[in-house]
């Protein structure tokens, strides 16, 4: 049986840059479970996983329009240092959770600090790279 859209599928991944560095793995934990085209998966990942059948193995290299998307400036947000907590000790590389439009957490790393401001980049971390993914499909339900 072929894994098609609306099926539930379990998959062991590998997931590196081209630099050959592993930025997330299932190897140790229990096979990652998902629906097949129900929107949850970075678009690249789920259709690598159509008509794959139990047992299959692949490797895919996955663009950044088809991962996490392209880098976009208007993702990066200035806050003068005066509107920063004072529990929080801004440093460079320091991550937040922020709320976001919709009241939705929102991820963001301190890039820049100056004596007035402090930058804030909101993109994904993997955001504007290419992934490749090494893929085993285990179940298909």
């Amino acid at each position: 049986m072929q894994a098609k859209k609306g099926d539930a599928v379990k998959v062991h991944y590998t997931g590196r840059l081209d630099d050959g560095s592993v930025f997330d793995s299932s190897e140790s934990r229990e096979p990652l479970g998902f629906t097949l085209g129900d929107g949850n998966m970075i678009k690249g990942f789920d259709a690598a996983v159509y008509g794959m059948v139990i047992g299959d193995k692949k490797t895919v290299m996955i663009p950044a329009a088809e991962a996490y998307g392209e880098r976009r400036d208007d993702m990066m947000i200035e806050v003068p240092l005066s509107q920063v907590p004072p529990n929080i000790q801004p440093e460079i590389g320091l991550q937040l959770v922020l709320q976001g439009g919709g009241g939705q957490p929102m991820q963001v790393t301190v890039v820049d600090l100056t004596d007035e401001k402090i930058v804030l980049d909101a993109n994904h971390q993997l955001a504007g790279k290419d992934l490749i993914f090494d893929i085993e499909l285990v179940a298909i339900s």
